[in-house]
């Protein structure tokens, strides 16, 4: 067990300082692309204008001989452009695949500096959290990488879900859980094929009605204990939680109910695998304007975060201030990409 006092020290010679709080910034959308594709990779500067987080792939869903080809894809398209303020993340290969030290060394070599986050699939325990960060940071000093990059974990298995707190408080360089639906259930032998949303035969059967033989069936979430205890964990140990993906692309009405419960639940955001997700990520995941409204009225009644006002009847101090400074950062970040609720905000 590493002892506290020793939590925040770098982990090698020279890499730089863990951060302490994971920077505030929109995360409403993560999105995927398969970095081997050229014509993919021509259409980025425009898609990073649309999404809150590029994803590269270099797992699931990249056959076995074209690993390589994404992993220096990925390298050529972060070298050729500037993405702005778009965060930029990559999906390594699992830590037990061929493909996994060969996709950190060249990655970090190549393109440290501009990488936010490392997404690692099918995380079981602290363990592999505490090998991830160690490596990370002697490859940070090694290439003079000058920031932290940021782990996040895909709870993708039963191991996973069984050690999901110890996981979230293994590092400071945790960043997020993301779910995987397809993987975990998988892992715990579910009987359906789809990735995400519910099923037809997951559900309750009303009570008999006396005089009739009709029974009402309400369907349920599959994913409704998961999310919970996922957003539980994160939110406990101060990182943050996600849905991961919707696999059935041409069923938009199921996706964005899927993306509501997890927003309802306490999700930061989702990911998305096509186009036609981000304004679906974007509608469900987008600060509240109400509550943007009221933020900017705390703020404007606390300029300093001092002190207490009366907004409505309700009492406002320096914990409600930071709060609202949380919000309207956000909504004013959220503004930028987002012309109509810029206008709606009043920014």
């Amino acid at each position: 067990m590493k002892l506290p006092y020793n939590f925040y020290r770098p982990l090698a010679i020279g890499a730089p300082q863990p951060l302490r709080e994971i920077p505030v910034r929109p995360e409403r959308m993560i999105h995927f692309f398969p970095p081997h594709v050229e014509k993919i990779r021509a259409r980025l500067p425009e898609v990073a204008r649309q999404v809150d987080v590029l994803c590269g792939n270099l797992e699931d869903a990249i056959p076995a001989d074209a690993k390589e080809a994404a992993r220096a894809g990925f390298i050529e398209a972060v070298q050729a452009n500037d993405f702005g303020d778009t965060a930029l993340w990559i999906r390594v290969n699992a830590l037990n695949s061929p493909w996994f030290l060969d996709d950190m060394t060249a990655l970090i070599e190549a393109v440290g500096n501009r990488l936010d986050v490392i997404m690692i699939p099918k995380v079981e325990g602290p363990w592999d959290i505490h090998f991830v960060d160690q490596y990370l940071a002697l490859l940070e000093a090694k290439y003079g990488v000058q920031k932290p990059i940021l782990i996040h974990a895909l709870l993708e298995t039963a191991q996973g879900v069984m050690n999901v707190e110890s996981i979230c408080g293994a590092s400071p360089r945790m960043h997020g859980l993301s779910l995987g639906p397809a993987d975990l259930a998988a892992s715990r032998g579910m009987k359906t094929t789809r990735v995400g949303g519910g099923h037809p035969f997951y559900g309750v059967l009303a009570d008999p009605q006396e005089g009739s033989t009709e029974r009402a069936f309400f369907q349920q979430d599959l994913w409704h204990y998961t999310v919970a205890r996922m957003v539980d964990a994160c939110v406990s140990h101060g990182i943050r939680a996600f849905y991961g993906p919707f696999g059935d692309l041409k069923d938009e009405a199921a996706c964005e109910a899927q993306f509501r419960n997890a927003f309802l639940m306490g999700c930061t955001g989702a990911w998305t695998l096509a186009p036609n997700q981000i304004p679906i990520a974007r509608r469900v995941f987008s600060p509240d304007v109400n509550e943007v409204l009221f933020a900017k009225r705390i703020l404007e009644a606390m300029p300093d975060g001092t002190g207490v006002a009366m907004i409505d009847g309700k009492m406002q101090d320096d914990a409600t201030w930071k709060q609202a400074k949380v919000i309207v950062d956000l909504a004013r970040m959220v503004a930028k990409k987002d012309p109509e609720l810029a206008q709606l905000y009043g920014f």
